[in-house]
Parts: C-alpha cells; structure tokens; sequence
C-alpha cells in the first residue's frame, strides 16, 4: 500500500477495488503540489471548501485531516467516491468529514475554496464551473491542479470565460496549478450541457435518425464512437425474454437498440460514471416512454446484481483509467460478468483488435468466439460453461 506523506499527516491510499496486481498510486504530482501549495500558502480553510474531480480521495482525505471547515468532494466517478470512503477511514477519519456530492447532486450553495482536480473530459470541467459559479464569490480561492499534458489552452480558457482572470504557475514533477481569480463582472450563465445529437442515417437496429442525449464527460458526447457502430451491427437477436444487461452503457445506445428490436427482454444499464446512467436513463425514456421499464444502476459494474442472475452481458470496455492505458477495467468487467451470467449465458464485447480481448476471455471463460471482425475492431463471444 502506497502512503502519501502532506503537512497535514501521511495517509495509506489505495484506488478502489484494490487490486495488488495494479501498481498504480491513488494519487500524483499533481494532487502532490496543489496539497503543498495549500500548505505553504497558508490558504484559510476553514469556510466552505470544494474539492471537484478528487480521483481517488487523496485530496479529501488529506485536507479533512487538515481540519477543513464543511469539505465537500464533488465526483462523477462511482469508484473514486466509494475510494474516498474507504480511505477516509483507514485514515481514521469520520464519516461525516466530507460531504460526498455526485456531479448529478445540487451543488453547494457557496463555495469559499474551489479545488479542481483537471478532468480528462473538458466537457466535464466546462459543465462543472459552469454550475459551480453562482457558489463563487469575488474572495473564493480557486486552484486548480493536473499534470502538463492534462491542461492546455483551452482547459485555460475555460477558467477564465467561466470564473475570472487565469495564469498558471512553473511546472513541479511535470505537474501544474491554475491560479484564478474570480470577477464579480462575469454573469453566471447555463452550461451548454447535456449535448443532443442525431444518430446516422445507417446506424443499424432502429436507430437511425433519433436524438439521443448525453451529459458532459459521457464517451463520444457529440457523435457516435466508431467501435460501438460496429458493435450495433452485430448484436445477438431472438433474445426473447432474457435478461440483458448493458455493461459499461455510456449513454446507453447499444441497451437502446436491445430495447427497441427485443420488446420483452429485461434491460439493465450499468456504469460506474452517473452522468452516464443519468445520459442512458434520460435516452430510454426519450425512445420508449415509461411504457418500457428498466433498472438503471450506478456501481461498480455488476456488483448489485446476484450470482447467476442474467443472461447476456453486452460490453465495450474502456481501456484507460484517467491517463493510464491498462486492461485492468476490462478484466475485471469480464470476471464480473462471469459471475453474474447463468450456467449458458453469453457475454458479448466488441473492442479495438490490438487489445487482445480473446486472450482474456478465454482465460476467465475458457472460451472465445470471433463473431465478426474488420482491420480495427472485433466482436467477440464468450459463454459461461454449466
């Protein structure tokens, strides 16, 4: 286990699930200088604080030991939020020393200083500063923080139309703050999200044509990504009444045209990000109306359904964490649709060619079919052995 080691104290940090195989920290340089920077800047922390986009809990868990006044960590991510919890108490931290919000929550009514962890999403961060900036006052210190590659000059941009006059500091270990101070004269205005775009004329499966809606920081938040087009062309069909779940759902297409080709199977959408349930909620009910019931599960993939309990599993796996590439999310979404599939049930996964997603599959199933190919993608099946 990795600890951070801050003014405030050293914490043992782990992301969530822990897993002893990924040598990844819970945190970085980035998280490192903006935590130093509070320190040795003397930042009066003892009104209302915002920690936006605190990947793993290292920025909450380290300013709650600082004695924070009413800390409140904003996050998008399932996973990051139950890392939090996890690390706030191995840290010996109360329960109640952060309040966890969800970017679909309300946001704080004032803010008195604002952290933002630089999202990879720069649909994400507009969304966010745009609902934050009635809370932002003109005495609001407001920090943001991410590694080099991570802010550019639009990320820049957007602090400055959104919440005031922007500059950067030097970079630390490759890692840079963002330094903004608020102007009273800037009008709060509506983020521009969630976005609406029209579906292709040859989308397959009944799509073609319809709007479909997504909320900032959604995968492929103005078209559709070209993986999950080959994937609706290859769907399994005379599903019947099978239970079916769009694991990993986005926005929830791929379940969406399982729902309008098989009216009687039992959809489940699942994805640890709630602006992406929220997204494929919103894209059903658009389609179907109430009519066409559904659960729609924010988690950690499959884990609220019981053993054995579904049928097909559709899935296209991301294979980033942040700014990490690794197939640790796709594995882990494979085992767990392993466990969740009955004896005959069928995980189908489409993914890019070069991942070797087969490999995997077999290892965890035993199995794995090619149902179709091209130069840059693959569908593939694997069913659960009796």
């Amino acid at each position: 286990m990795n600890r951070l080691t801050t003014s405030w104290g050293t914490f043992p940090l782990t992301r969530y699930p822990a897993d002893p195989r990924d040598q990844l920290r819970a945190w970085d340089a980035a998280d490192e200088y903006l935590l130093s920077h509070l320190a040795e800047s003397g930042t009066d922390l003892s009104g209302a604080v915002a920690v936006v986009g605190d990947r793993w809990g290292a920025l909450a868990t380290a300013l709650a030991a600082a004695g924070t006044g009413d800390l409140t960590q904003i996050s998008d991510s399932h996973l990051g939020r139950a890392a939090t919890a996890e690390n706030l108490a191995r840290a010996g931290l109360p329960d109640d020393a952060v309040r966890l919000l969800t970017t679909q929550d309300p946001p704080p009514e004032r803010v008195d200083v604002l952290l933002v962890r630089v999202p990879k999403s720069l649909a994400l961060l507009e969304d966010q500063l745009h609902r934050l900036a009635p809370a932002v006052h003109e005495g609001t210190v407001v920090v943001g923080t991410g590694m080099v590659k991570e802010i550019h000059t639009s990320t820049l941009r957007l602090f400055e139309r959104i919440l005031g006059t922007t500059k950067t500091s030097l970079a630390v270990k490759k890692a840079r703050l963002i330094h903004t101070t608020p102007d009273p004269r800037i009008e709060p205005t509506r983020s521009p999200w969630p976005h609406r775009y029209e579906l292709p004329a040859d989308a397959p499966a009944g799509l073609a044509g319809r709007t479909v809606v997504n909320q900032a920081g959604v995968f492929c938040g103005d078209r559709l990504d070209l993986g999950t087009r080959f994937f609706l062309q290859h769907l399994p069909t005379g599903l019947g009444a099978a239970r079916v779940v769009d694991l990993g759902c986005g926005n929830g297409v791929v379940g969406l045209a399982v729902a309008l080709a098989e009216p009687d199977a039992e959809l489940y959408f699942t994805d640890e990000s709630y602006q992406a349930v929220a997204s494929a909620e919103e894209n059903l009910r658009q389609a179907l109306g109430d009519e066409r019931t559904a659960r729609f599960l924010v988690g950690d993939g499959m884990a609220d359904l019981p053993e054995a309990s579904v049928d097909v599993v559709l899935c296209n796996p991301p294979f980033h964490t942040h700014q990490a590439m690794t197939d640790q999310t796709a594995r882990r979404m494979f085992a767990d649709a392993h466990r969740a599939l009955t004896p005959g049930g069928e995980l189908w996964v489409v993914g890019n060619r070069h991942l070797g997603h087969h490999v995997t599959l077999r290892r965890i199933f035993g199995n794995s079919d090619l149902v179709a190919g091209e130069p840059k993608f693959v569908v593939l099946r694997a069913v659960k052995r009796g």
